[in-house]
């Protein structure tokens, strides 16, 4: 069997966003909470209308891709891998395992704003959004990523079984019509969910309190995707 984890980083605002919805230039609010995903799964252009990288899909065709890095992950106590729980879509979100980051591309571009609910209990991170495609052209928005507290610590939502949780809402507003989205930390220690294009609020058209929550450097063992076990 393996464990990862990964299942620590849903925390936060548990609103039931399984239909994702995706924000193109001048049109609706789009939300990627990557449910449609298997353990482990890299996303790819699952968001493209095309399929993960282990065949789910086909998924919307939000004309949505992501780098190769980039993998869903379901939470332990869901059977996954993932050390997280309290997850505003409750079972999967996106991290990245190698490398410092990946980069979203959106064809047809979005405007507004962008948001997404993160867990880094470990090391800080950070989001930048660019005007052209693969991270170029001009910087629209960056959004610095602190730390967030520890799900043993923190109580409910968090079980106290898992690292990752709370899950932290944030978001940005900016001007212009961007393409690509960088998603940027420690490989392995920061994920993110219901990524939501076209508004400064993830997940809901609501508006909500964005906040950022630093703490101590605490754990710095605990990874988001567990070793696996033969």
């Amino acid at each position: 069997m393996r464990k990862s984890a990964w299942a620590y980083i849903l925390g936060g605002a548990v609103a039931m966003f399984f239909a994702a919805q995706v924000a193109i230039a001048g049109g609706t609010t789009i939300v990627l909470n990557f449910e449609g995903l298997g353990d482990e799964e890299p996303v790819q252009s699952y968001y493209n209308g095309g399929f993960g990288g282990y065949g789910s899909g086909p998924g919307p065709n939000y004309g949505i891709t992501f780098e190769s890095n980039a993998l869903a992950i379901t939470s332990e106590a869901q059977g996954g891998s993932g050390n997280f729980d309290g997850a505003p879509s409750c079972c999967n979100i996106v991290f990245f395992l190698n490398g410092e980051g990946d980069v979203m591309n959106v064809t047809a571009g979005f405007t507004t704003g962008f948001s997404f609910y993160y867990s880094a209990p470990v090391y800080p991170g950070s989001v930048t959004v660019w005007s052209g495609p693969d991270a170029t052209g001009t910087e629209l928005a960056n959004i610095s990523l602190a730390l967030t507290p520890d799900g043993h610590d923190y109580g409910p939502p968090c079980s106290g079984n898992y690292d990752y949780c709370p899950w932290i809402p944030i978001g940005v507003t900016f001007d212009g019509t961007a393409e690509s989205v960088n998603f940027s930390g420690v490989a392995n220690y920061i994920g993110f969910d219901d990524v939501t294009l076209g508004s400064p609020n993830p997940g809901t058209p609501e508006p909500t309190s964005l906040l950022l929550i630093g703490t101590g450097l605490a754990g710095l063992a605990t990874k988001l995707r567990r070793q696996r076990r033969k």
